[in-house]
């Protein structure tokens, strides 16, 4: 069950149910709308779901899981793109998760994943710092690591087909958005993978350009000029510049 320990964020409610953190300044997605955001930044920057036509297993790794929209979204989308047999593994890094009655409030927004949002909220009373990966359906699975990322990410595993980088804003969450953090990243990206992010700021890419990723910036969401996204290099990457 639920450990009554488990690190919370501090949060509050903004603009009626808009989630605010408190202890990083930031919100958890965009003011315009962020299942949108999400498929455009995270899905749309790593080419899903067309990737998912060439059909296998398929594993995303996410930093930070936050309200769970990300996942809820992917999740509605790969139902109605996944082949007969296919597993996609969904797996989160998450310090300070949210309870599910925090998390269901954030994405009441989106009856599209209500559905999704309803099976999340009734595993979610599971969670502990063991991860564990629960079994959504027969076709996917969601893992939630409950630790800092740099130790959470040096004790998985797994390898990722594709990446959402989604922590809090650089400047506010810069341990989200280091080198080290990133060339860990890079070893447990399997050939061909891919990333995105909705943040462009140069020191986040020149991070991940060091790190072995092709970088490239792309037009934003909702009116933001910029985002990035990329993928493993067979080569070392020269740093990005300003």
């Amino acid at each position: 069950m639920m450990e009554n320990n488990l690190p919370r964020d501090v949060l509050e409610f903004r603009e009626g149910d808009m989630p605010f953190s408190t202890q990083f300044g930031d919100h958890f997605y965009c003011k315009t709308d962020g299942r949108a955001e999400c498929a455009h930044v995270f899905l749309g920057g790593n080419n899903l779901p067309l990737r998912w036509d060439d059909g296998g297993d398929f594993t995303i790794a996410e930093l930070g899981f936050g309200t769970g929209l990300n996942f809820l979204e992917t999740w509605r989308q790969w139902k109605a793109h996944r082949k007969h047999g296919d597993v996609l593994h969904f797996v989160s890094f998450e310090a300070f998760p949210m309870t599910e009655d925090i998390m269901a409030r954030s994405v009441a927004a989106w009856p599209q994943v209500s559905s999704e949002q309803a099976e999340l909220a009734r595993m979610w009373p599971e969670l502990s710092t063991a991860p564990t990966a629960w079994a959504m359906d027969e076709q996917t699975t969601l893992t939630i690591i409950v630790a800092d990322v740099l130790d959470g990410m040096r004790n998985w595993t797994g390898k990722a087909d594709a990446w959402f980088l989604d922590g809090f804003a650089p400047a506010r969450n810069p341990d989200m958005w280091s080198l080290e953090l990133m060339q860990e990243m890079h070893q447990r990206t399997n050939e061909g993978g891919t990333f995105a992010s909705y943040t462009a700021a140069g020191w986040v890419r020149r991070n991940l350009a060091e790190a072995g990723f092709d970088v490239m910036k792309t037009s934003g969401f909702a009116g933001k000029r910029d985002m990035i996204k990329g993928a493993k290099s067979s080569a070392q990457s020269q740093d990005i510049p300003e």
